[in-house]
């Protein structure tokens, strides 16, 4: 299973040092491993980039095989500019990768841990 982890507040240059050096550790032990992490500074931002729509998006993308945006936004039933900008939007955050190949959210879970 692959996770992505998102860290909303808290101090991002220390939690990237953690990561940095647990994964380094990991490798030298030989570990094979995929993580990606995300950090936003706050719920605010968060929430700008994980609205209600995008988090419907999201999971449809993660239990099917979508060729293309417009594909997507047929499938979703909404407006291609509105699906076009959303998947933009999530791509720019880590969540989503749009290429050719067409759109693909590489990971089983989103873990999210809130700083406060």
């Amino acid at each position: 299973m692959s996770t992505t982890q998102v860290t909303v507040g808290g101090d991002f240059i220390e939690e990237a040092k953690r990561q940095a050096i647990d994964a380094w550790h990991r490798a030298e032990r030989g570990e094979k491993f995929v993580e990606r992490h995300l950090a936003f500074e706050s719920w605010d931002a968060l929430s700008r980039v994980l609205t209600g729509k995008r988090v419907e998006l999201l999971g449809y993308v993660r239990r099917h095989e979508v060729t293309s945006v417009r594909a997507l936004a047929k499938a979703l039933g909404r407006d291609y500019s509105n699906v076009h900008a959303d998947v933009k939007a999530l791509a720019g955050a880590g969540l989503l990768e749009s290429n050719a190949k067409g759109v693909r959210a590489d990971y089983d879970a989103i873990e999210t841990r809130i700083a406060i």
